[in-house]
């Protein structure tokens, strides 16, 4: 019967050497000599009563018995990495996670909260993901686009995403007239998916079934596609509520009176709980109200859009 168990360097030389399946390689990974990390395996397996890897000419296979334990033991000691990383952070911080294109209207209104209530620690962490998993990733809330899964989360809808044409003042010449499609002709259009599908979503609505240009540079992210536009390298098409600030100050400019609800949206979400943490319901508050406020100053500015459900 096992009555102790291996020691956790033990076992996470177990989990390198599974994933390797080469003692030398694993050794080099752990910045171990190979023979160390030999008879560590062995002295697991010889504590455990059973062998892990088979031994072969042609390198090591994981043994039945090795293959049910490797699942296990990584998902044990990532959760106690995490729950090490959870401990080490500063009581009473907040960590959000939010996607890389809505950080520019996050991270402001982040910062004036902060400074408006210093006692506030708030970590904001930015990823190129859309979602969360909360089960997996230890955040406290999260901004997401898409309307999330709601089982067991709180869930408020921030702002929908409102996409129109967007360029630096001097990018299109001056006309007498108002612009139109046809005037993109030769212009390089900057397309944050390489399917074009927010182009030509907004084309479809001004009654273009084609791209009025062939050049073209395409981006991961809706946010690179604006900073690229923001340097005068293209006209982009840009999220209205996330450009807002760059509008007010004229660093980017929307010359077409036309604009698209896409029928995706902003929202703020949080597990549900009994009790919800002081700095959290405030966050959500100031979000919620910043929210609202965005909206209005957009519905003046843009007081008709076409409403079009991808």
């Amino acid at each position: 019967m096992q009555t102790s168990l291996p020691s956790l360097d033990v076992l996470k030389t177990f989990v390198v050497v599974a994933q390797r399946l080469n003692f030398t390689h694993a050794a080099q990974a752990l910045h171990l000599t190979q023979g160390a990390v030999s008879r560590q395996i062995l002295g697991l397996e010889q504590q455990l009563g059973y062998a892990l890897f088979s031994r072969q000419a042609r390198g090591l296979t994981l043994t039945p018995q090795g293959a049910m334990l490797l699942a296990p033991v990584q998902q044990a000691l990532g959760q106690l990495d995490e729950a090490l990383a959870r401990a080490g952070v500063q009581p009473g911080t907040l960590r959000i996670k939010c996607p890389t294109c809505a950080m520019r209207w996050v991270l402001p209104r982040i910062i004036r909260l902060q400074n408006e209530q210093p006692e506030m620690n708030i970590e904001l962490t930015a990823s190129v993901s859309h979602g969360v998993e909360f089960s997996t990733e230890h955040f406290d809330a999260a901004v997401v686009f898409g309307e999330p899964q709601r089982k067991r989360l709180v869930v408020q809808h921030l702002f929908d995403e409102i996409l129109t044409p967007v360029c630096t003042p001097t990018y299109l010449p001056a006309l007498h007239r108002p612009p139109e499609p046809a005037d993109l002709a030769q212009k390089t259009l900057l397309h944050p998916t390489r399917d074009r599908r927010d182009w030509l979503l907004w084309l479809k609505a001004a009654g273009h079934e084609a791209l009025p240009s062939a050049k073209a540079q395409h981006f991961d992210t809706l946010d690179l596609a604006m900073s690229a536009a923001l340097q005068g390298f293209g006209i982009a098409i840009g999220d209205l509520c996330l450009l807002e600030e760059d509008i007010q100050s004229n660093r980017i400019v929307t010359p077409f009176p036309l604009s698209v609800l896409s029928g995706a949206a902003y929202y703020l979400v949080y597990p549900e709980r009994a009790v919800v943490p002081a700095a959290l319901s405030v966050l959500v508050e100031w979000l919620g109200t910043e929210a609202e406020k965005s909206r209005v100053r957009l519905q003046r500015y843009r007081p008709e859009m076409v409403n079009d459900r991808r």
